[in-house]
């Protein structure tokens, strides 16, 4: 059987999702379990990989067990072993030719900015900055990243192509939170913090939005701020 697993996790108590040596990652988490239940190894693919520290409340993964088992039986199963800092939250049988990375529609990304008094017990789950930020700003240089760019100076690592269509930026207030949505195809690694960060010197005047903007339309490299793993979330995956 082939299923599709919906998960959230805290990204704090992990060294990433993917799979590294014996470091302790999601991924590493995830397999084991599905071994054990399976009583035969199981290779997961995920929809993305997210960074040590980065959060999730809906990371998908797919794969193949030689076992058959109900998607609630297979949901109560592994829950009781990966929690409580991983928790599947829904599981779906699908075609044997489904792959949660390539048939992913539309990702959601949320980077949550406390911008009241500092939360010490919230520190790894937000971004506490240490000064006033300009939200108006923020959005001024949100607005240049939407529509298909060449992302090529807000992404880690060398890629052939830093070409992707972002859909749009929002930003919601949750009371002292503010929550930056990022929606897009696809985002590569660093991305999100990236533009973050961006926002971020504009906001607190250390560089003009013209400095963005050569980033973005610029051949040249030119690096930026990166904003901190501990604000960001993989909020949701659509297919």
């Amino acid at each position: 059987m082939y299923y599709l697993m919906e998960i959230a996790y805290d990204g704090s108590k992990f060294y990433g999702f993917q799979r590294l040596n014996e470091e302790v990652s999601v991924q590493k988490v995830l397999e084991d379990a599905l071994t054990k239940i399976n009583k035969k190894e199981v290779l997961i693919k995920g929809a993305g990989r997210t960074d040590r520290g980065v959060h999730a409340n809906g990371q998908c993964v797919s794969f193949r067990l030689d076992i058959d088992i109900t998607e609630y039986g297979l949901k109560s199963a592994i829950n009781s072993i990966v929690k409580p800092y991983i928790y599947v939250k829904n599981v779906k049988i699908v075609d044997k030719d489904f792959h949660a990375r390539f048939a992913v529609k539309k990702k959601t990304y949320i980077y949550k900015i406390n911008l009241g008094e500092y939360n010490a017990i919230m520190a790894d789950y937000v971004y506490n900055p240490e000064y006033p930020l300009d939200i108006d700003k923020m959005k001024e240089v949100a607005n240049l990243f939407i529509g298909v760019h060449d992302f090529h100076n807000f992404v880690s690592g060398e890629r052939e192509d830093s070409q992707c269509i972002v859909y749009d930026i929002k930003f919601v207030n949750d009371k002292d939170i503010l929550n930056i949505v990022f929606e897009g195809k696809s985002f590569y690694r660093y991305m999100v913090r990236n533009l973050v960060g961006a926002m971020i010197d504009v906001a607190r005047g250390k560089d003009d939005i013209s400095l963005v903007k050569k980033r973005l339309e610029s051949s040249e490299e030119i690096n930026g701020y990166t904003a901190p793993a501990g604000g960001l979330y993989l909020e949701r995956i659509e297919y």
